[in-house]
């Protein structure tokens, strides 16, 4: 329980989910909390921290999400993702995604996306459920039937109007405007403005210290594709040359269009190593950059290294005949800027277990040596989930006469195993005796398959004995 205090006045700031069960609440005077539950631990709150946790968070998610992100005061984040979304998936894989990983960081968090970022922050506070999509053009629809507390309003305001009856933003939004601004000044009016996208609540991205970022201003708007890339171009060597000074290759550069009728854009291109180079980077925004649209004209651009990491030139080798070696990275780049799922290459795990001897990393990332056992052969495709099948066999080490699997039955004509493969007792108290028995079989038309019997064939104890399909030999 965190207890905020101004003054003599003690009262409960946030609760955790026991807490809450107990029938504690946001705002429960503390000597309340104290007397309605024995033994509660109390914690004063500091708000200072709190705001330079959410300051690294923020940081955080402009490394990872967006090019245009803010601190949403006092518990949010603000992120601008058209442009970014597709780098992680898209809308539905970004928000789970990102749901998940401060989950791990042991954050509970909710999320929404919304056409304006009023909504989005009425969404995120006043939901159950974790994450909220709101299509293009559905806002009204979603946030009508919201709490009063929903439009970022002070507290005194939101008193006063559910005193005259008001309940939801729906009550608000058919009341005429004239004298809800008489009695409670402007500031109602704008939040509903703010949240319906009648007025627009341009973002101010945070920018860490040490980012290297350089910007071109105009005297006249510019808005034609072919003045954009020249003015790109320039940004892009004006940053090289930065990174250079300090010794840095870009790993993450955004580039921001700031549009006079004060609104954001941006694009984000992303390398597998870190780079230098004028002419790939001017490249990488050159293919995009029909995507940006320019409405009335454009203002500004900036273009900022959001992550960038040493780079050394390495000198070439003297030797006459020289090894051929295929650099990679420029492809992994184009199609990783296109978006979709990210690039990831397979490196081995120690582990008997096959499901979880594989582990994805980076595309470009240094081999450590691992390899895969090779005492038995391994099938080409590995399903992501054993598949059940039916199965004619002898218990306990005789291989399958024939199989049905999705439908289809096929005889076994050859078959190798088993391969006994034991359970993981350290990570989970269920695997202590539990066992697979694999075998490679061959049916009759030549298709190899690698399936097994959960359990040893005897005692129940060690699995269910019923088989399944976990792989398809070339």
């Amino acid at each position: 329980m965190v207890i905020a205090r101004s003054g003599s006045k003690r009262w409960v700031a946030a609760a955790d989910r026991a807490a809450l069960k107990l029938g504690l609440r946001v705002g429960t005077p503390a000597a309340k909390a104290q007397a309605l539950v024995q033994g509660l631990t109390m914690i004063d709150a500091d708000p200072v921290a709190d705001l330079a946790t959410l300051e690294r968070l923020t940081l955080w998610a402009l490394s990872q999400y967006s090019p245009v992100v803010a601190m949403d005061p006092p518990d949010g984040i603000v992120m601008d993702t058209d442009g970014a979304d597709h780098l992680q998936g898209g809308e539905e894989l970004m928000l789970s995604g990102l749901v998940n990983r401060f989950r791990g960081r042991g954050l509970a968090a909710h999320a929404a996306i919304a056409d304006t970022w009023g909504a989005a922050h009425a969404l995120a506070r006043t939901t159950d459920r974790e994450t909220v999509i709101v299509g293009r053009g559905e806002t009204a629809k979603a946030v009508n039937r919201l709490p009063l507390s929903s439009l970022r309003l002070p507290a005194e305001t939101v008193a006063g109007l559910r005193t005259l009856g008001f309940a939801t933003v729906a009550d608000l939004a058919v009341t005429p405007r004239a004298p809800l601004t008489l009695r409670f000044g402007p500031e109602v009016g704008l939040r509903l403005d703010q949240m319906f996208g009648r007025i627009a609540e341009p973002i101010d991205p945070i920018r860490p210290a040490e980012l290297v970022e350089v910007q071109l201003s105009f005297a006249e708007p510019i808005g034609a594709p072919e003045t954009i890339e020249k003015y790109v171009s320039r940004l892009v060597r004006q940053l090289c040359l930065e990174l250079e000074k300090r010794g840095l290759g870009v790993r993450r550069a955004d580039l921001i269009v700031h549009r006079v009728d004060n609104t954001l854009q941006s694009l984000r291109a992303g390398t597998a190593k870190p780079v230098r180079d004028i002419a790939w980077l001017t490249k990488l925004f050159r293919d995009r950059i029909e995507k940006i649209e320019p409405g009335f004209g454009i203002e500004k651009l900036s273009l900022a290294a959001i992550i960038a990491e040493p780079l050394v030139d390495v000198q070439s080798a003297s030797s006459l005949v020289e090894e051929q070696v295929t650099d990679v990275t420029p492809l992994i780049d184009v199609l990783g800027n296109r978006g979709g799922q990210r690039i990831f290459r397979v490196a081995p795990v120690a582990s008997d277990v096959p499901e979880r001897s594989v582990h994805r990393i980076a595309p470009t990332a240094d081999e450590d040596g691992a390899t895969w056992p090779m005492h038995w052969p391994r099938p080409t495709r590995l399903l992501t989930r054993p598949e059940l099948i039916e199965v004619i066999a002898l218990l306990p080490d005789h291989p399958p006469v024939s199989f049905t699997w999705r439908g289809k039955r096929r005889r076994v004509k050859r078959a190798d195993g088993p391969e006994r493969i034991f359970g993981e007792w350290w990570r989970r108290g269920s695997e202590w005796i539990a066992v697979r028995d694999y075998f490679v079989v061959e049916d009759d038309t030549g298709e190899r398959f690698w399936i097994f019997r959960s359990g040893d064939g005897v005692d129940v104890e060690t699995g269910s004995h019923k088989w399944f399909l976990h792989g398809v030999f070339a």
